[in-house]
């Protein structure tokens, strides 16, 4: 990503996120206040970078390690986000198991809720993106990760259990249409939009290699 493209979704995403959080007793990295979930940072497993991509690619590996991170449709999904203190070094918050009840044994539904503040004890946090994977695999990105109604930050990214890597860049606020990206031979190659028209729904349209 482009130092231009990457400072104008940055400056979408300030609104949120830098809010201070109530923190709980002791040392958790991740809870929930209401609706909310908040996460601790940075998270020690990746190491900081003023290239995000380089945080992105370290994310799988890192989550993977977690419990029942890979464990199919008995598996757990994770949420967390990435974010900057204003330094230009971006940071992954911990990853957060918390999202809404479902039931005991298989499925194929799995949900963590996306983390709407950052905690960082160094400064306020401006998220840039969240992050969250998949149990199984093959497992692109669904369509309520791409609905407009479930976009908080400028950027998405998913991954599942062999760390294929997907992005989205909705673009909301704009004409501009969403974008959907595969991570390639550590290269973004873009796969899909979608219209402005389809940005409700999250509905992509491929795109011709």
């Amino acid at each position: 990503m482009s130092a231009v493209r990457l400072g104008r979704v940055a400056a979408f995403s300030v609104a949120i996120g830098c809010a201070s959080a109530p923190e709980p007793s002791g040392t958790r990295d991740y809870w929930r206040s209401g609706p909310h979930v908040y996460v601790r940072g940075p998270w020690k497993a990746v190491t900081p970078s003023s290239d995000v991509d380089e945080v992105i690619d370290q994310l799988c590996p890192a989550v993977m390690k977690l419990e029942n991170a890979t464990d199919g449709d008995y598996g757990q999904e994770y949420c967390g986000a990435i974010y900057s203190l204003g330094d230009g070094v971006y940071y992954a918050s911990a990853a957060s198991p918390l999202g809404k009840p479902v039931a005991v044994g298989p499925a194929k539904l799995k949900k963590c809720i996306p983390p709407r503040y950052v905690v960082d004890g160094r400064g306020r946090a401006v998220v840039l993106a969240d992050f969250h994977s998949h149990p199984w695999s093959p497992s692109p990105m669904s369509e309520t990760d791409r609905l407009k109604a479930t976009q908080i930050w400028s950027i998405r990214i998913q991954f599942d259990r062999t760390c294929t890597i997907t992005k989205l860049v909705p673009n909301l606020g704009s004409e501009q249409p969403g974008e959907v990206y595969l991570r390639q031979r550590k290269r973004w190659k873009l796969v899909g939009i979608i219209k402005e028209e389809d940005k409700r729904l999250g509905v992509v349209t491929a795109v011709d290699d």
